[in-house]
């Protein structure tokens, strides 16, 4: 029986293990393709990823908005499921925040610095000439009239010595005094103060007491008079001839010493705060470019040139062999610290994104996980390569100072605060916002985006190889609009007005196609302004009108050219301190030399170049 029982339990175990192997092998053939799996679609995002996205948008142009797939109305690009801006970890977009994965960070090359106090040193550049000391020039006039009978200075540039015979002069009117003086010497001693007054009636017409002396042992009258020269020098001025009469107070000659020379420097109203009497300026000067000169600071003008908006600055240097010559060109570097300011907070320029009056950085957070929070910051005087920081920023934080208009882009796309987009939100295109593309029902053609925001950089990384025909293209929008430009600086509204349809062809005849991604939408968005700013020119009613709409375009531009790039020029930014009532307005030229096409003529050459680019 035991034996038995035995049997049965066998057959029991076995029947129980040949049922588990067969439950095992069929869930390893059939198991992996339950419930639990996710359909692979054609178009590269899983079934659920289309399921879950009831809204559809464009890469490209993300105020598009459709329940269904389709193609963007736009540009014509594929539309693709909108993923939702609270990515896991990114909880501070109410701190208007942009993170990037570390693939990101490498391809849109991202550089931090960290904020620093530090003495804000600058180099000012300034333009000046070489001029004669004014205290030391000599001016001689005719003292009496008369008749210029010997001439010894014949050119002018002669050295003389002082004391030297410059010319001999006949005058009757001395004649007649010396003969008084023969009279009033017979009663000296009867009538000293007649004798006096008749010598001194001769010192008052120039004569040294040696010559009137002289005329008094001689008893006989002197017909010429020597005018000597006052000082050592070299004639700079010849205002008579041989034979020519002369009245009381004519001009006769001009003496300078030039062993001692002033170089008058020009300093522009935002240089002046940065200038101290006794800083050192080195200085070159372009006829003796083998040489270097360094001088002492010795007089800044307290009142600016009303025209040229300029203060003068005088430093003061010996000039032995007359090495330096009065007219002379100086071009001068002082390299100074702002007073007061020894130890100051500063940004680097290369972190700072304008927005009209506003300066825009990129801080990365505490935590230093890639993630960048938009900050508006005050900033205060230039020094060199920083900014004076007066608020928004704190000692040891970290700025992007590399690669920061592509944090701005992906914020932008995002629809974060940015500088191309301040208010925030998805960026819109006038009458495409928010367009309904329910109709659509066309296969779509996406690719998955695992992170957003690194696939944002990968595109805006391609982006950054601008077509070279579009750069040609908007190559010659920037020559048209300096046909534009050359009409401000005649001041005249009906040129100007013929102009701008030359810009506007131009404008027209750049394709848009050529770009791909972020920068095909910033393109859209520049191109609206420049049109504006164009549209405004066209209606203004006068030249100032003009002006202020040609300032807008300006600055447009100059966002264009920075951002897309252009071929074959050399660009310089200059600037006009005075316009826009004294807030300033920047322009494009293709010259060094300033031509001020926001005054013309007025004030041709007010202002200074404040960036040279494609140097």
């Amino acid at each position: 029986m035991k034996i038995l029982e035995a049997l049965k339990n066998k057959k029991v175990l076995i029947t129980i293990g040949v049922f588990t192997l067969g439950l095992l092998f069929g869930w390893l053939l059939f198991g992996g393709s339950g419930a639990e799996t996710s359909q692979v679609l054609p178009d590269g995002h899983s079934m659920e990823a289309h399921q879950k996205s009831s809204v559809w948008t464009c890469s490209m142009h993300p105020q598009i908005k459709s329940d269904k797939p389709g193609k963007c109305p736009i540009c014509g690009m594929t539309l693709i499921p909108l993923e939702s801006d609270n990515a896991e970890g990114d909880d501070e977009s109410d701190q208007y925040t942009v993170r990037f994965s570390n693939a990101a960070m490498k391809i849109a090359e991202v550089e931090m610095s960290t904020i620093e106090k530090k003495a804000p040193y600058k180099e000012v550049y300034l333009p000046g000439k070489v001029m004669a000391d004014e205290r030391n020039i000599s001016a001689l006039t005719a003292r009496y009239p008369g008749r210029i009978e010997k001439l010894f200075i014949n050119y002018t540039g002669q050295k003389v010595g002082k004391g030297q015979v410059l010319a001999k002069v006949y005058s009757p009117q001395l004649v007649i005094a010396q003969r008084e003086l023969f009279e009033a010497l017979k009663f000296k001693d009867a009538n000293p103060s007649y004798y006096k007054a008749s010598r001194n009636k001769l010192k008052l017409w120039d004569l040294t007491d040696e010559q009137i002396s002289k005329i008094e042992e001689s008893g006989d009258v002197e017909f010429y008079f020597d005018v000597l020269s006052p000082i050592t020098g070299t004639v700079t001025m010849r205002n008579v001839a041989l034979g020519d009469y002369v009245k009381e107070g004519d001009p006769l000659f001009e003496v300078v010493d030039l062993r001692h020379v002033w170089v008058m420097f020009d300093a522009y109203e935002s240089d002046i705060p940065w200038i101290r009497l006794g800083d050192k300026i080195d200085f070159e000067i372009k006829s003796i470019p083998s040489e270097k000169f360094r001088a002492t600071i010795t007089f800044i003008d307290p009142v600016l040139d009303r025209m040229s908006r300029v203060a003068g600055v005088r430093a003061e240097l010996n000039n032995p062999g007359d090495l330096l010559k009065p007219q002379m060109l100086a071009s001068g570097i002082l390299k100074t610290m702002l007073p007061g300011l020894a130890n100051q907070l500063v940004v680097p320029k290369s972190a700072i994104l304008w927005t009209g009056k506003k300066a825009v950085v990129y801080v990365m957070t505490d935590d230093h996980n890639n993630m960048f929070q938009y900050r508006e910051i005050e900033l205060g005087a230039e020094a060199g390569d920083y900014y004076v920081v007066k608020a928004g920023l704190q000692d040891g934080e970290m700025v992007a100072t590399n690669g920061v208009f592509k944090i701005d882009a992906a914020a932008q796309l995002k629809g974060e605060k940015s500088m191309m987009n301040p208010e925030g939100g998805k960026p819109s295109m006038g009458g495409h916002a928010g367009m309904d593309m329910s109709g659509g029902n066309k296969k779509l053609e996406v690719k998955d985006k695992e992170d957003k925001n690194a696939s944002t950089m990968e595109n805006m990384k391609m982006d950054q190889s601008v077509d070279a025909n579009f750069r040609k293209q908007l190559t010659a929008v920037f020559e048209k609009q300096l046909i534009l430009q050359e009409a401000f600086l005649e001041t005249d509204a009906s040129s100007v007005k013929q102009a701008v349809p030359l810009v506007e062809a131009s404008l027209k005849k750049v394709d848009m196609g050529l770009l791909k991604g972020e920068m095909h939408n910033h393109w859209m968005d520049n191109l609206k302004r420049l049109s504006g700013s164009l549209n405004r020119i066209k209606a203004a009613g006068d030249i100032q009108e003009q002006r202020m709409a040609y300032a807008d375009f300006n600055d447009t531009l100059h966002r264009v050219i920075k951002m897309f790039g252009i071929t074959d020029h050399i660009i310089y930014y200059q600037f006009c301190p005075m316009f826009r009532d004294g807030k300033g307005a920047y322009w494009l030229s293709s010259t060094k030399e300033i031509k001020n096409p926001y005054y013309g003529d007025a004030m041709l050459t007010c202002g200074e170049t404040k960036e040279v680019i494609n140097k």
